[in-house]
């Protein structure tokens, strides 16, 4: 553990916040109202195209609701009836993406540092180089790391600017199952030696089972569920309410339907599906698997 590392404070998040969006299925509402206790690991949960991303950006400040409002330890970040809309940059949070979105002409060490703010010190990458583990990669530029080194830099690059809010978008996804679970580890972590609010999003039972105190369930931009991570994943629940994630690896016609071969972290699964469904889908697409009446149902995934 790095002693000399900050502790940062966050109070409690209100949320609530209307906004008009457009899925596969067509016009959406997200509406939402919550409240996040200070320190607490929450999970955004559901099916993909629900509003989850939707949500997250909004809490950030990089989508504005049709109204609504935010308040974090009593201090406005949103509220459109007064005309208040702080700028994501002056909103005390870290956010680190599914794709990394780090800068690919930079090194690593030029990545943290760009993140400083007016005034800052290095001191602070240093104490995050140490703690994520990121010393010998300094020089590298993200070309040249993994899947799990660049997800290492892009969270401590969400954390140069001692944030008291990080969120967290599926930032875990395209990872292997090994690399997944090793930086589950590094994710709790940092949430508790920086004493942080953190809000994820996960499809992933096991992995929400492990980092998240409270799960928020989210079906077409409504809230339909809320409670600790033991009563909403007890072992009574359905499978056909879970969810996994792949990539189309290949995709044949056969006969009345196509063939599919799906990538599942470390393993590879055949399903079929029809013609309607199969000649929407390419190789590459990110797919939604679940069941439905006990047989496998596919969904191209939709970022919302």
């Amino acid at each position: 553990m790095v002693d000399t590392l900050p502790q940062y404070l966050s109070g409690m998040i209100e949320i609530d916040i209307h906004k008009k969006l457009n899925s596969a299925k067509g016009e959406m509402f997200l509406e939402v109202q919550l409240s996040i206790e200070p320190r607490s690991f929450v999970t955004l949960f559901g099916k993909s195209g629900a509003g989850k991303t939707s949500l997250l950006r909004i809490i950030s400040g990089l989508m504005k609701p049709e109204r609504g409002k935010i308040l974090v330890n009593k201090d406005t970040w949103l509220d459109l009836e007064k005309g208040i809309n702080v700028s994501p940059q002056k909103r005390k949070l870290g956010y680190v993406f599914q794709d990394y979105a780090l800068f690919p002409n930079m090194t690593v060490f030029e990545n943290l540092h760009f993140a400083l703010e007016k005034g800052q010190t290095k001191k602070g990458i240093n104490e995050l180089v140490e703690l994520m583990e990121l010393g010998d990669l300094q020089k590298q530029k993200p070309l040249h790391l993994s899947g799990g080194q660049k997800q290492r830099v892009a969270l401590a690059r969400a954390l140069v600017q001692k944030p008291s809010i990080l969120l967290l978008d599926e930032p875990l996804s395209a990872l292997d199952s090994e690399m997944r679970n090793k930086l589950q580890l590094y994710l709790l972590k940092v949430h508790r030696e920086f004493k942080l609010t953190t809000i994820l999003i996960s499809h992933d039972v096991s992995e929400i089972q492990k980092l998240a105190d409270k799960v928020f369930e989210i079906q077409e931009g409504k809230i339909i569920r809320q409670g600790r991570t033991s009563e909403i994943f007890s072992p009574q629940k359905s499978l056909a309410q879970m969810e996994l994630q792949g990539e189309l690896l290949a995709i044949r016609a056969q006969g009345l339907a196509y063939e599919l071969t799906i990538q599942l972290g470390k393993n590879t699964i055949v399903i079929k599906t029809s013609l309607a469904e199969g000649k929407a889908l390419k190789v590459g697409d990110t797919l939604a698997l679940s069941l439905e009446h006990h047989q496998p149902a596919i969904k191209k995934m939709d970022l919302l």
